[in-house]
């Protein structure tokens, strides 16, 4: 049988799966998209990885988002080869985006200057696009501002520039194709030195009102013993996570994009599920509520049962 191909982002989030292969026997093929959920889940549904470990939003808007065409899926068509459900909980704690701009950007010193911008977002449908419009929604930026406006009109609150990858976004933020981005704020900490390459600056944040990582599957996998054996280890991988503090720290700062105070800062912060099989109805319901109200998604036929494949109980 062949390894689980798996997609996770390499970010200071992926250390527990690090230890779950490097400590547990992990038996599966981590494969890195530095792009983030969006790249992941057009993997997912082109059947190149099996499991995805993204971003609450990102997997929520997809779901909720109306199915591609058949010929936009794997060769043989099949849909349950190539769409996927939730079916586990990885980060139980709330993600902080930072919102930055250019570190020379003085037109821009705080979140009411960009409403109209450009924001700069990974993919279509990634953590970094659904967010946007999350602030758009918590800043008003969808009703007019004219006075005369009555009703008011709903408007386009920024164009969006897909950008790929965190230093094409740091990039656009300096030459001006963009004006701003969201990402994690670890992530983003480290380039508020002037000194970095593509400096930006922080002009405001916002965190997600909803637990931020999940763990998604091919239906096919759904019930079979692969996937439990893969929550047994990230449950192992986790639980060493919290033991080994310093081996952690160690390993994001000499091998991911982190200093080790931010590191240990993060580790302070972060919380990751006690045990990973599962989502509660409860987390998905609040983020359909939220995206439906910031206009990510619309009503649609598609629910719950369509999109968890494996619900927690209580």
């Amino acid at each position: 049988m062949a390894p689980l191909r798996i997609g996770f982002v390499p970010e200071h989030f992926a250390t527990p799966l690090h230890f779950a292969a490097k400590h547990f026997s992990l038996s599966a093929t981590l494969l890195p998209f530095p792009s983030g959920t969006g790249h992941m889940v057009t993997s997912l549904r082109s059947g190149e990885i099996d499991i995805g470990i993204g971003l609450t939003e990102g997997w929520v808007a997809a779901l909720a988002s109306p199915l591609p065409p058949p010929s936009a899926k794997h060769g043989n068509g099949d849909s349950d080869q190539s769409e996927f459900k939730i079916v586990g909980t990885y980060v139980e704690s709330p993600l902080c985006w930072a919102i930055s701009t250019g570190a020379a950007r003085d037109d821009i010193t705080c979140v009411q200057d960009l409403r109209g911008k450009k924001l700069g977002v990974s993919r279509v449908g990634s953590g970094s696009y659904v967010m946007g419009f999350v602030l758009a929604d918590r800043e008003g930026w969808f009703r007019s501002s004219s006075p005369s406006s009555s009703p008011p009109r709903a408007m386009k609150p920024f164009e969006v520039q897909p950008l790929q990858t965190f230093e094409n976004l740091r990039k656009a933020v300096n030459d001006n194709s963009a004006d701003f981005f969201m990402w994690e704020y670890f992530t983003s900490k480290r380039y508020y030195d002037a000194s970095s390459p593509y400096p930006i600056k922080k002009v405001g944040e916002i965190y997600t009102p909803w637990s931020s990582w999940k763990i998604v599957a091919r239906n096919s996998l759904i019930g079979e013993e692969e996937l439990e054996e893969l929550f047994k280890k990230l449950n192992l991988g986790i639980g060493y996570f919290r033991e080994h503090g310093g081996e952690a720290v160690g390993y994001i700062s000499s091998e991911l994009d982190y200093g080790e105070e931010d590191a240990r800062e993060w580790m302070q912060g972060v919380r990751f599920a006690e045990d990973v099989r599962g989502v509660g109805r409860g987390v998905v319901e609040k983020t359909v509520e939220s995206l439906r109200k910031a206009g990510v998604i619309g009503e649609g036929e598609r629910g719950l049962e369509d999109w968890v494949g494996i619900m927690k109980e209580g």
